[in-house]
């Protein structure tokens, strides 16, 4: 299944609504990836509200999008994460310090503006 991918002006927003499989997860990084090269998107807001539960080849594909996009340009904000995902992600040794954090998606869209200007 495919994760849909809107843009709202010159971002792309993502709301995943569905449960992670690693298949659907590296499908969504190409997605993303060429919908940031097609559209020359600079921002992208991931909400993870309804993913409850990651796994550690999940946690490192979300951790390789955010860097890959950064390297195209593209500054991306995650939004909603569960706290369960929350610890997840520090129990697996990934730190996304450097990645801006919302907690939903009006203010993600918030949080992409200022870093936009910065």
């Amino acid at each position: 299944m495919r994760i849909p991918i809107l843009k709202l002006h010159n971002y792309l927003l993502i709301s995943i609504q569905i449960d992670l499989d690693d298949q659907t997860a590296i499908q969504f990084q190409e997605d993303l990836l060429s919908k940031i090269h097609e559209s020359g998107s600079s921002g992208v807001v991931i909400d993870l509200t309804s993913v409850d539960i990651i796994d550690s080849f999940i946690a490192k594909v979300l951790g390789d999008v955010v860097t890959m996009s950064d390297l195209m340009g593209a500054k991306v904000v995650l939004t909603g994460i569960q706290p369960a995902v929350a610890m997840t992600l520090i129990d697996l040794g990934i730190h996304l310090q450097d990645v801006p954090t919302a907690l939903d998606l009006e203010q993600g869209l918030i949080k992409l503006r200022q870093e936009l200007e910065e």
